[in-house]
């Protein structure tokens, strides 16, 4: 039998009103417009404040919504496996449906659309494959929730191997939910990447906002025989994940009593853990006197048992339960009840291992390090660790669940700029390769870097004093200093250190210490 880590029922008995007057709370970013606007009476703004890198591009073909007019695109020379990031102020703690959108529509000359990944964070979300859906003129959205465990969330589009042709994104959207959402997940340690969720006996077209107040996109199930579906009127109570009233205005049943057996998702899954949630309402006049009562397995094993469905509506879910391939929802009478089984709509996403994160102090230092330092490697975006093979261009990290920075190696960049004092918060360095580039200004008091072993900024444009503190660092093998503007003398802790290479010269106008 699979592992359920588990399995609940709720109902309220305080009724909840599903209507939402205020749109629902987050940014909506139009990617690669040239104007915020208004759409469906909720503003989209444009990407420039939330990505320095790609190049805005128009569409050419007509499109069905004003958001899919316009892509931003990235450059896929000379870039595999490195990641281009929005970056987007959020509310630390808070839950946050992310919904990333496609459409080609031919803006890089292929026939076909690229593959690549999206990543949020330090972890790898999925590929984006939207090939199907495109050759049916559709364009192709992923929508999955992820914790702020920060003050700001990246998203990312990472170029890898799958096609030659330059990724690109549509729309971007963080949605914050509301705290009961999918409150059986530990969101610090696992995040929820949609595979479907849909409304069945339904057939019209997506339900999302106004009906769903997180704008959640509830697509249309509508099944022929062997069920049918009804069009009713329900009051339905408030169920802790807030599915829309409309949902539960169809569904599917039997003609005939029996079981209801149901072939969703619709597609083949990969083996996985999955969260699964069914909603489910009885329709019927309650003075009736007789109850609801089912059966329910998943691929023949019981995922819920002599489970009752009233008119206030309930759901049954598990957290992570074991699928691939072609997944059967089976609903079953219980034994005693002779009423034919129901369902309204359902929810699935693959539990996703959240990849983790650099810690943080070292996070803030190569953000200062990249405000001081011009011409930067183009993947300087996102976290700098993770995922592992999208880590930013010229660092190593170290392993274990405490993700450090261990070894900067930028050597003939190009870089200009400044050194920032910051480096010597990353307190894990043992490497710090800066050589052949054109920094300037002052070497930082780096006396904090007790495990450094290496420092290479030879051939550079460095002005001032060897910093006095080098000599304290006992670790410390390889000091590489010559082609710059140092002057001053050399500290005498340096001068003779055992295991000490120490290169001062050429280049610099340096005095040896005074004899003690």
């Amino acid at each position: 039998m699979p592992f359920i880590a588990f399995v609940f029922i709720f109902l309220s008995f305080l009724s909840f009103s599903f209507s939402q007057s205020s749109p629902p709370k987050g940014t909506l970013i139009d990617c690669g417009a040239t104007a915020s606007s208004i759409i469906g009476g909720r503003q989209w703004l444009t990407d420039a404040g939330f990505i320095s890198k790609g190049t805005p591009k128009k569409l050419t073909i007509p499109v069905t919504t004003p958001i899919l007019s316009t892509v931003r695109s990235f450059p896929l020379e000379n870039n595999l496996h490195h990641k281009f990031c929005y970056v987007i102020p959020v509310f630390r703690g808070a839950k946050y449906m992310i919904r990333t959108t496609y459409f080609y529509g031919g803006i890089n000359g292929n026939a076909a659309p690229p593959v690549f990944d999206q990543i949020v964070d330090g972890t790898l979300w999925s590929v984006v494959n939207t090939t199907a859906d495109y050759a049916n003129g559709m364009s192709s959205y992923y929508e999955g929730v992820f914790l702020a465990l920060g003050k700001t969330m990246s998203l990312c589009i990472g170029a890898n191997s799958y096609t030659d042709s330059d990724p690109f994104i549509s729309a971007l959207e963080f949605v914050i939910l509301g705290g009961s959402l999918y409150n059986s997940t530990d969101f610090n340690r696992y995040g929820l990447s949609l595979v479907a969720r849909h409304s069945f006996g339904y057939n019209g077209s997506i339900i999302r906002y106004p009906d769903d107040r997180f704008d959640r996109f509830w697509e249309p199930f509508g099944v022929k025989e062997p069920s049918i579906s009804k069009n009713k009127n329900l009051s339905v109570s408030g169920i802790w994940n807030l599915p829309p009233a409309k949902v539960f205005e169809t569904e599917l049943t039997t003609d005939q009593f029996g079981p209801l057996e149901l072939k969703w998702p619709p597609g083949p899954l990969q083996n996985n853990m999955y969260y699964i949630a069914l909603y489910l309402a009885d329709g019927r006049n309650s003075s009736t006197g007789t109850s609801r009562m089912l059966n329910i397995s998943i691929n023949g094993i019981i995922y819920f048992k002599n489970f009752t469905v009233t008119q206030a509506g309930a759901a049954v879910f598990a957290t992570q339960w074991p699928l691939g391939g072609v997944t059967t929802v089976t609903l079953t009478p219980a034994a005693g009840s002779s009423i034919s089984p129901v369902i309204n709509a359902g929810e699935v996403f693959e539990v996703t291992v959240i990849g983790g994160r650099t810690l943080t102090r070292d996070v803030r230092a190569m953000e200062d390090l990249k405000k001081s330092l011009q011409n930067l490697p183009i993947d300087w975006n996102g976290d700098p660790c993770l995922p592992r093979q999208y880590s930013w261009t010229g660092i190593k990290c170290s392993d274990g669940p405490r993700i450090r920075v261990v070894s900067l190696n930028l050597t003939s960049m190009g870089l200009s700029g400044s050194l920032s004092p910051s480096i010597a918060r990353m307190t894990a360095l043992t490497d710090i390769w800066l050589g052949n580039n054109n920094l300037s200004g002052s070497i930082p008091d780096l006396s904090s870097l007790k495990m450094l072993q290496t420092l290479h900024l030879e051939n550079n444009q460095f002005t001032g004093d060897i910093p006095l503190s080098l000599g304290s660092i006992n670790d410390l093998r390889e000091l590489f200093l010559q082609n710059n503007h140092l002057t001053g003398p050399i500290p005498n802790s340096l001068v003779g250190k055992p295991g000490l290479d120490l290169r001062t010269s050429p280049g610099n106008q340096l005095s040896l210490p005074s004899p003690s």
